[in-house]
C-alpha cells in the first residue's frame, strides 16, 4: 500500500507542477508585454478655450494617438501636430518651435512630415474625439515624440503648405510625458 501512495503522491505532484506552470504561463500571457505610453493634458493659449487629452500608446503598426477636446468651434476641422520643443509657455505656443520633422529632407512643399499626425473634427458640441495611428513617429528613438509639444491647431492641415510652419494660430498646447 505504501508504494501506491507514494505513486499517487509522484502523480499529485506532477499535476501540481503541470498545473502551476499552465497558471503562471497564463498571467504571463494575460500581462503580455507592456505598452510604451505616453499623453499631454492640452491648455489652452491666450484667448481660446480648448482643452483636453492626448494620449500616444506605441503599436506594431505605428503610434495610436487619441484624443478627448473640449473648447472647440462647432463643426469645426483642426489640425492636430507634434511640434520639435516640449515648451507651451508662450502665450500663443510659438515657444514649441516647428512641426517635428526628423527626416530633414522630407522639408519641402507637398510633403507631409511626421508630425503632421492629421485633421480632426469637432462635433456640433466643441467637442472632438478619436484616434489617429501615426506609423512614422514613435515613443523612444529619434523618431520619439516624448518631451515634445502636441498642438491644436485652427486651421486644418493643408497638404500643400510649407510644412515646416503650422497651420493657424495654435488654440491649445500641452507637452507629451511618458507614463
Amino acid at each position: 500500500m505504501v508504494k501506491g501512495n507514494d505513486r499517487l503522491a509522484g502523480y499529485a505532484c506532477v499535476v501540481l507542477a503541470v498545473a502551476g506552470g499552465v497558471l503562471l504561463g497564463g498571467c504571463t500571457s494575460f500581462m503580455g508585454q507592456q505598452d510604451k505610453r505616453a499623453a499631454a493634458q492640452l491648455q489652452p493659449t491666450v484667448g481660446n478655450q480648448v482643452r483636453g487629452t492626448v494620449s500616444f500608446v506605441e503599436r506594431s503598426d505605428g503610434v495610436q494617438v487619441s484624443y478627448n477636446l473640449a473648447g472647440l468651434p462647432p463643426d469645426s476641422d483642426h489640425a492636430l501636430q507634434i511640434h520639435e520643443r516640449g515648451d507651451c509657455n508662450a502665450v500663443d505656443a510659438s515657444s514649441a518651435g516647428p512641426v517635428f520633422a526628423p527626416a530633414a529632407a522630407r522639408m519641402k512643399p507637398g510633403t507631409r512630415v511626421e508630425g503632421d499626425l492629421g485633421n480632426i473634427r469637432a462635433d456640433s458640441n466643441g467637442v472632438a474625439t478619436g484616434f489617429i495611428v501615426a506609423p512614422d513617429v514613435s515613443l523612444d528613438g529619434i523618431r520619439s515624440v516624448i518631451q515634445r509639444a502636441v498642438l491644436v491647431h485652427h486651421d486644418p492641415i493643408d497638404p500643400y503648405a510649407d510644412p515646416q510652419r503650422g497651420t493657424g494660430t495654435a488654440l491649445a498646447c500641452g507637452v507629451i510625458r511618458a507614463q
